[in-house]
């Protein structure tokens, strides 16, 4: 892996900063803002595609686990 050993990273108090402060930055960069837009529309319909698809395949599926009906 890239970076300090874990049993290195707090060696000490300056160690744990830098790693806690890399952490954050870390978060902070891959999270994408929110004033991208017009993303959640794409996702949305992409979404609603999703689920009428496994709709249409599961209309005709019978679970091979369940068990049979119980006689009247």
């Amino acid at each position: 892996m890239f970076g300090p050993k874990i049993r290195n990273v707090f060696k000490s108090r300056w160690h744990a900063l830098f790693w806690a402060a890399s952490m954050l930055v870390t978060a902070y960069c891959s999270i994408p803002s929110a004033d991208d837009g017009g993303s959640d529309d794409a996702v949305t319909q992409f979404a609603t595609n999703v689920a009428a698809h496994a709709g249409e395949q599961n209309a005709g599926h019978k679970n091979p686990w369940a068990k049979d009906p119980a006689p009247n």
